[in-house]
């Protein structure tokens, strides 16, 4: 479940950052009831940069496939062979 806290309590720092640490997802931050920020642990955003890169070769894998830009595996294995004397 997310975390949602005010904008005031911003002050408390290190309860903040073990919160961030502890929930392993975002914290939000309103201000007057909206949405404001969103806070994370280093470990959470290098996860969902990971994540979203992973997403992204996957989606360009579909689009290859979809668009027929693509070859047969037995094929590719020997190109390989041969362009590196294996």
């Amino acid at each position: 479940m997310p975390q949602i806290i005010p904008i005031r309590d911003l002050k408390k720092t290190s309860e903040l950052s073990q919160m961030c640490r502890d929930s392993k997802e975002p914290v939000f931050i309103t201000k007057n009831g909206y949405g404001e920020m969103v806070i994370m642990s280093m470990e959470t955003y290098e996860k969902t940069l990971f994540l979203n890169d992973v997403y992204r070769k996957l989606e360009e894998g579909e689009r290859s496939i979809k668009s027929g830009d693509v070859i047969n595996g037995f094929d590719s294995l020997h190109s390989i062979r041969e362009k590196h004397g294996l």
